[in-house]
């Protein structure tokens, strides 16, 4: 069994691409052409919304913190991805695996609780837009904004300092990327503190925001459906269609990642391939669904990019 000191310089070795020869480059470009989209598409939302004072807003400086977590999530994933790719070495040393674990979970605490604020400000919004600067004033916007990332780094670095008692007697990774399921499988110790912890707090995260965003957005349809206004109706239903699928399927997949790792009869290929699509889909998705679906974003975007053609012509 490692000792603590020693486990720091411990390499761990994780499962296996199994690229062959002739798809290692297609995959590497694929890879990174991915990663370069996720970038471009978020840095806009971002750089939109952070430019344009029209835009300062609450609907639009909550959305604000969605990019930011996706590219969190993004960049816990494919750099590594992509290096171990090229130089085909699965190898990860412990300290970079553990972090790497750590910003995942951050990434998908902080999508749940961010996606909820947001479902509970749109609630207001149309459901009590009397209200709507009483209770979105610029205090109680920023409170939100702290608690959300306090909320999040509170129960996943809880998550993460629970590891630090334990040493390690196994080195392979039983996944595409580090997570802290995978991690306890290294643990040769009785690590049942650390698996009931883990389900709290995936019970709690996943449990309260399906609750708030189901019953906000059920509140809206309603509202929506009294609205004799058949355009702003048929927008709302649709947006609201659109968010709850992305939500319910971050929130199955999820959901699913987390528990197949206690269920031996769980194919390890639908394992990984359902974790891998967790930090890969939403951070693209995203950006169109939250961002450009959303009309003051899309006509800023598309009066930049108009003057940008008339200037180059010129």
């Amino acid at each position: 069994m490692q000792s603590n000191s020693s486990s720091i310089s411990l390499l761990l070795g994780m499962e296996s691409l199994d690229i062959p020869q002739t798809g290692i480059l297609p995959t590497f470009i694929m890879g990174v052409i991915a990663y370069c989209l996720i970038l471009s598409c978020n840095l806009t939302i971002l750089l939109t919304i952070a430019l344009d004072h029209n835009l300062h807003k609450p609907m639009y400086i909550l959305l604000f913190n969605l990019p930011i977590n996706d590219l969190m999530g993004a960049t816990a994933l494919f750099p590594q991805l992509i290096a171990t790719i090229h130089l085909q070495n699965r190898s990860i040393s412990l300290p970079a695996c553990v972090f790497q674990a750590l910003v995942v979970h951050l990434y998908c605490g902080g999508a749940l609780i961010i996606l909820t604020v947001m479902a509970y400000d749109r609630y207001v919004a149309i459901c009590q837009p009397l209200s709507y600067h009483a209770i979105m004033t610029p205090g109680n916007l920023k409170r939100m904004i702290v608690g959300i990332w306090v909320t999040d780094v509170a129960l996943v670095g809880t998550l993460f300092l629970m590891l630090t008692p334990f040493s390690f007697c196994q080195t392979v990774i039983a996944d595409m990327y580090c997570n802290n399921p995978s991690i306890l499988k290294l643990i040769c110790d009785n690590t049942t503190v650390n698996n009931l912890y883990g389900l709290v707090v995936t019970a709690l995260l996943q449990g309260v925001s399906t609750i708030v965003v189901i019953y906000t957005y059920i509140q809206i349809l309603k509202t929506c459906l009294f609205n004799k206004q058949t355009d702003t109706k048929s927008k709302a239903i649709r947006t609201c269609a659109t968010h709850l699928v992305v939500f319910i399927v971050f929130q199955a997949t999820t959901t699913f990642s987390v528990l197949s790792h206690r269920f031996s009869q769980v194919s390890p290929y639908l394992r990984r391939s359902v974790g891998i699509s967790i930090l890969v889909f939403p951070p693209i998705l995203n950006p169109l669904i939250y961002g450009l679906n959303t009309k003051e974003i899309r006509d800023k975007l598309l009066f930049l990019f108009n003057s940008n053609k008339i200037s180059c012509r010129k």
